[in-house]
């Protein structure tokens, strides 16, 4: 049985359920896949770069997490101040980069990735700044390795929007997207259909823990700008940068806004939208009001949705959780998985 060994950078929420799903599918790994998985290196900011050979004990490596105790109390790992370091000087056939949840910062995620593309390593990835700013530089190195580059739970976590852009829709030509890619700004603008006002629907959110005390990426857009650069890079193939996206945040939406749209039988909505034109590329985050006719204006709360519309298939919308650790992980672990088979293991 082959032999697979993995390095986790961010032991988290998804890196450490990332870490819980290769203890709890072990069996299922070896049998559908033909693979044993090892966890030779982890890193953590506070921790470093640590790397043992013939793998660590996944379930003590948790433990000592969930306990808040340091990581390198796991006898005979080596350690380096950082991730880059450790990465640089180990060896390992997967990493799994989940150190970075900033949707506009790319560092130091993008760098982990590059560095271990260039030494013929798959990546699997979570971290939404590294892939908006370079996914399509990131897939042509990774190609150029004969390595695989994937980043499902960056798109609506574990809801399996990406691989079905990129294997379940293969051959057709993707003419646009939209999207609804936050759940806590569609949890606030569904409560306020609810007549709530803003500050009250954010309240609502923040205590649910929806929403971080600081909410600024998700109601300002900034979180779903990511998502949608992605998109471009996905279905495209197109970099796009910071300011060639249109973004208008909910932030300013009072709840008359809210409660006209619903008079009039529609639903107010923060869409991305991800569009090819015979004149110019367009990528757009902005709340509209969406008719009831339209599938996006019926997911709700802390939901997510995507409409894609090719040139085969008029449109298809898939809807699902956009956001958790258990999504999150999930699609790190699909991604995981398709890494092993298409390595050219049963």
């Amino acid at each position: 049985m082959r032999q697979l060994r993995l390095s986790i950078v961010g032991f988290g929420t998804v890196g450490r359920w990332l870490a819980a799903a290769i203890v709890r599918r072990r069996a299922w790994l070896e049998a559908a896949c033909g693979v044993e998985l090892s966890v030779v290196g982890v890193a953590t900011r506070r921790d470093g770069f640590l790397y043992r050979e013939e793998g660590f004990d996944i379930a003590a490596l948790l433990g000592r997490a969930a306990a808040g105790r340091p990581l390198a109390d796991h006898g005979g790992a080596r350690r380096w101040e950082t991730a880059l370091e450790g990465l640089a000087a180990t060896d390992s056939d997967v990493l799994a980069e989940a150190s970075n949840t900033n949707p506009r910062r790319a560092e130091p995620a993008l760098a982990h990735i590059r560095l271990a593309l260039d030494r013929r390593m798959h990546v699997i990835t979570s971290s939404k700044g590294a892939c908006a700013a370079a996914a399509v530089d990131l897939a042509a190195l990774a190609r150029r390795r004969g390595v695989q580059f994937r980043m499902e739970s960056t798109v609506m976590s574990g809801t399996p929007v990406l691989s079905t852009l990129q294997e379940g829709l293969a051959g057709a030509r993707v003419v646009a997207l939209r999207g609804i890619l936050n759940g806590t700004a569609n949890h606030i603008l569904t409560r306020m259909a609810e007549d709530l006002d803003y500050p009250a629907a954010l309240a609502d959110a923040q205590a649910r823990g929806y929403a971080e005390p600081d909410s600024s990426d998700d109601v300002e857009g900034h979180d779903v700008v990511a998502k949608a650069r992605i998109l471009a890079a996905v279905a495209f193939s197109r970099t796009v940068t910071l300011d060639q996206v249109v973004c208008l945040g909910i932030g300013g939406i009072t709840s008359d806004t809210v409660q006209q749209a619903v008079r009039e039988g529609r639903r107010l909505k923060l869409v991305a939208s991800v569009r090819s034109l015979p004149e110019a590329f367009e990528v757009r985050v902005e709340p509209v009001a969406l008719s009831l006719a339209d599938p996006l204006s019926r997911v709700d709360g802390v939901m997510n949705a995507l409409a894609i519309e090719t040139d085969t298939a008029r449109e298809i919308t898939i809807v699902g959780p956009g956001a958790g650790p258990e999504q999150a992980g999930q699609g790190m672990f699909a991604d995981l998985v398709s890494v092993v088979r298409a390595s050219g293991h049963p």
